[in-house]
């Protein structure tokens, strides 16, 4: 794949999609192409994360390091976007399903192109910004339901 097609794929990634073209280009000139065969592991839980993965081809089993939860995930989906951010371990397993194709993005670069492309990063933190808020209250409605639920 040319540059130009791996920023193209950056564009329909969800979280991507939003820095705009030529912070994308900073991604794909730098981004890693990473072959993973059906059944081998991308990471596992508990592993130092030290940048994440966005799914080209294929399809990906997560499976949660309790073993409680799996899911399933497959192209343009980005696995591991905290570790873009700060130093983290991952929280779950990554086992290919398929033959797959993931692009590999640095920690370190990503926080070169953050800081080259400040639009960009008021742009990210905004949608993280919202999503910490849903999830603040989620917890709170589960909370709430189940205090409710206690015998008194």
């Amino acid at each position: 794949m040319t540059i130009e097609d791996d920023i193209g794929f950056f564009e329909r990634v969800p979280t991507l999609s939003l820095l705009g073209r030529q912070a994308l280009r900073i991604l794909a000139i730098g981004a890693e192409t990473r072959y993973i065969h059906g059944g081998e592991v991308l990471f596992n839980a508990g592993e130092q994360a030290d940048g994440a993965f966005a799914i080209q081809e294929g399809s990906f089993s997560i499976l949660s390091a309790e073993g409680d939860l799996e899911v399933t995930v497959g192209t343009h989906t980005l696995l591991g976007e905290v570790a873009l951010f700060t130093e983290t371990r991952r929280p779950a397993t990554a086992t290919a399903l398929e033959p797959s194709t993931v692009l590999c993005i640095p920690r370190p670069l990503f926080i070169k192109m953050l800081d080259s492309f400040p639009d960009a990063a008021r742009k990210l933190r905004e949608v993280f910004a919202t999503r910490l808020d849903q999830s603040a209250r989620e917890i709170g409605n589960v909370r709430a339901a189940l205090d409710a639920r206690e015998p008194e």
